[in-house]
């Protein structure tokens, strides 16, 4: 039975940002482990409706925690970047148009572009939101105007609009997801068990029974010796 990692990602959250990164560093090792990664786009303003969860910066005591644990969060990814005025975006056409590039294109298209549009809004503080400025970041990717445009006009059809709704809502009822990133994995043995967020990978690490050095304390003089 092999490992998998499925990871359920929406461009307007941060942590799904670092959750990529952090991936993205280790993918060689995951896959000298015999571990898959699978990216899957949802739309998280239809999990946090669909489980009844509220944005951070919706409740005020999350709101102001958030400025503390981004930061920290930002350093420990390796990541600088301000919280664009903008935010949050209606993160429906970067999802759907994500949710395209899954379909029709293979997988190091749909991680390419998925990288493309967190750099794109994040680094470079534009709202991929708009048309335009999605293909900004899917030109990032795609060589050809042509189909970057019509990958964005694939986006907006009655096909993907409903492929986005349908992974969305199963993620909510049949995964039990309540944020983003969210991740469904399966070890070893077939068991397959839900992850949320960015700060859980020792946990999952444990899961699927792989080889890790945890955290650990330093003590004053030891790293002299």
């Amino acid at each position: 039975m092999g490992k998998k990692i499925e990871c359920y990602l929406d461009c307007v959250s941060p942590y799904s940002f670092y959750a990529l990164s952090y991936l993205q560093k280790n993918k060689a090792a995951l896959e000298s482990l015999g571990v898959e990664i699978e990216y899957i786009p949802v739309f998280l303003g239809g999990i946090n409706v669909g489980s009844g969860n509220k944005p951070p910066w919706t409740l005020p005591a999350k709101a102001a925690y958030s400025k503390f644990d981004g930061q920290r969060a930002q350093k420990y990814f390796g990541h600088d970047f301000q919280i664009p005025s903008f935010f949050p975006i209606l993160s429906l056409l970067p999802q759907r148009a994500l949710t395209h590039i899954k379909k029709s294109y293979p997988p190091p298209t749909l991680e390419a572009a998925f990288i493309a549009c967190y750099d794109t809004m994040w680094n470079g503080q534009v709202d991929i939101s708009k048309p335009e400025h999605l293909a900004t970041a899917l030109g990032k990717v795609f060589r050809s105007e042509q189909e970057v445009r019509d990958v964005i006009v694939a986006a907006s059809s009655p096909e993907i609009k409903a492929d986005l709704s349908a992974v969305t809502e199963r993620t909510v009822k049949e995964l039990g997801a309540y944020g983003c990133p969210w991740f469904w994995v399966t070890n070893g043995e077939g068991a397959s068990e839900p992850f949320f967020g960015s700060d859980r990978w020792h946990f999952m690490w444990q899961f699927l029974g792989l080889p890790f050095e945890d955290l650990r304390l330093v003590p004053d003089g030891a790293s002299k010796l």
